[in-house]
């Protein structure tokens, strides 16, 4: 193992350096080589705790070198990783290594993903994070083509404040989970509340706070969201279903 390490490691670095005099076919290795073969190396010689100091080293650099770094990392971190992940700078994490990633996953520079030990995490495929954005994401499911708007937040927990007489941050931690559905769309600065469910293709409007379920194909805005109307030709087509079905 050790001597696949000292082979892997310098050929992906000489494919990296030739891949940034734009050479196409180098590049295209250079892709293959940290896409699969850097990510089983760091696997082999370091743990979770060492990934993770590992990662504080290219957090922030916008460089060829930290985009690919910052990937190889989440792909040797994570319970599953599909291909095309891209981390922007400045992203966080806790409990990566309880996170399930799908293809083509986009996540904006500050955003922060606060897993836990035992939870659940699934970011499905095609998803887009703006920059900024906060999960907790303790209990959290976002299928596949979500768009998540810039400093857009989930809060998948709360405090008891039972009892009363003691503070309300040494009370009881409830978990609920969250769930957007495919294709539902995320408004910048919104607030999603624990324990809810947004339905597949609903639109959520900025700054809105989300304190209960949205229908699928619905609009909802407002502090706390209220409904507003439905996606027009996605209502049409759910009522001719409906139709269909009775018929």
């Amino acid at each position: 193992m050790t001597l696949m390490l000292l082979v892997l490691i310098p050929v992906c670095a000489g494919l990296l350096c030739l891949a940034t005099r734009r050479r196409e076919w180098w590049e295209c290795l250079n892709l293959f080589a940290f896409a699969l073969l850097v990510p089983l190396a760091f696997k082999a010689a370091y743990d979770v705790r060492g990934l993770v100091e590992l990662y504080g080293r290219f957090t922030s650099g916008t460089g060829v070198v930290d985009v690919l770094m910052r990937r190889a990392i989440w792909r040797a971190v994570s319970r599953r990783c599909g291909h095309g992940l891209q981390v922007e700078s400045g992203v966080g994490f806790k409990h990566l290594e309880t996170f399930d990633i799908g293809d083509g996953v986009f996540i904006g520079a500050q955003s922060f993903i606060q897993g836990r030990y035992d939870g659940t995490c699934v970011i499905g495929d095609n998803v887009w994070i703006g920059p900024q954005a906060y999960f907790d994401a303790r209990n959290l499911v976002l299928e596949a083509f979500v768009g998540w708007g810039p400093g857009a937040k989930v809060l998948g927990s709360a405090h008891t404040g039972i009892p009363v007489d003691v503070p309300i941050v040494r009370t009881d931690l409830e978990i609920k989970p969250v769930r957007i559905r495919a294709w539902a769309d995320i408004g910048t600065n919104a607030t999603i509340l624990p324990g809810v469910t947004v339905g597949k293709g609903a639109i959520v409007g900025a700054g809105a706070v989300v304190t209960h379920d949205v229908e699928p194909f619905a609009i909802v805005a407002g502090v706390p969201a209220k409904f507003i109307r439905w996606r027009d030709e996605a209502r049409a087509s759910i009522e001719r279903t409906e139709d269909n079905q009775h018929a």
